[in-house]
């Protein structure tokens, strides 16, 4: 069982042309939803409002299959996306995030990140439940910072370490680790972040591809070529991509937990070339949709 906790909101796209469009989205619920469709079962845990917005969000992840268990919130969240002439995307937001009580539903994977690990009331309750998981679960983080939410970055990146250091997995974008750490090299600021107790760091660089890091181990991999639409959940589904081959490697098991740290080149080049094909599929698409396993072809083998 996987459980994702964070997130989930209306992504409002503006087009370059001034056309809007509604798609549902929010970074948890894109990892939860690109899980699904890789065939893994998985629960989110999140907070939705009773409105039209909330049911669209509800119902779309419904459809692939993801589990879902939604604290009531007083309106749903939405994130206005507005896409320039690349497809790249900067964003709004409208945010309510507090889930209540949370409770891991069963062992397996807990993935937490994005604005669902650093939003006040709720992050506190999911900081919380990764320390009390960690027995009975594999915990993976992806912070997925939002700086414009965050302003405070002291006590933002006090909480990003403090959620390192409880996590197995760790994947961050470079933009994530430059905001973070301005007079660091990302790469270095990953091989740092190993000592604090993950198994495995990421560091993506968008169409630049990735890198990932272990104890022992540098695997570095290029992005695929894709006729790009738009960037919209782009790193959550590399992040399901990452997720779902280490499931399929039998490395997400809290008994995997040396095996994870100890893989080999060949391993590890397997899981970054899932990751990158799953977020090649997805920029090729409008809004977080991101693709079934079928469609992954190759980077399956």
């Amino acid at each position: 069982m996987m459980t994702v906790v964070g997130e989930a909101l209306v992504d409002v796209l503006v087009r370059p042309d001034g056309s809007r469009a509604e798609r549902p989205g929010g970074g948890p619920a894109n990892v939860a939803l690109a899980l699904a469709r890789l065939d893994h079962p998985v629960t989110l845990l999140t907070t939705l409002g009773g409105d039209e917005r909330g049911r669209l969000v509800a119902e779309h992840l419904r459809a692939s299959g993801v589990r879902l268990e939604a604290h009531p919130a007083p309106r749903t969240s939405t994130a206005t996306a507005t896409l320039d002439a690349s497809g790249s995307a900067t964003y709004d937001f409208d945010l309510t995030w507090d889930p209540g009580a949370l409770a891991l539903p069963g062992g397996g994977l807990l993935h937490v990140g994005s604005l669902g690990a650093f939003l006040e009331p709720g992050a506190d309750a999911v900081e919380r439940l990764v320390a009390a998981a960690r027995s009975a679960a594999v915990v993976s983080f992806d912070p997925n910072l939002r700086p414009t939410l965050v302003p405070d970055r002291t006590s933002a990146v006090a909480r990003l370490e403090r959620l390192v250091a409880l996590a197995d997995v760790v994947k961050a974008s470079d933009e994530d680790l430059r905001w973070a750490y301005p007079d660091a090299d990302p790469e270095d600021v990953a091989r740092g972040w190993l000592g604090f107790g993950p198994r495995l760091v990421v560091v993506t660089a968008g169409g630049e591809g990735a890198v990932a890091l272990t104890a022992d181990v540098r695997v570095e991999v290029g992005a695929p070529e894709a006729a790009v639409v738009d960037t919209v959940g782009a790193g959550d589904t590399f992040m399901a991509g990452l997720l779902s081959r280490l499931a399929d490697e039998h490395l997400l098991d809290p008994d995997a937990r040396d095996r994870l740290g100890g893989m080999d080149p060949a391993t590890l080049q397997r899981v970054l070339a899932t990751a990158v094909r799953a977020a090649a599929v997805v920029v090729g698409r409008e809004g977080a949709d991101p693709p079934r396993r079928d469609e992954l072809g190759p980077a399956l083998g």
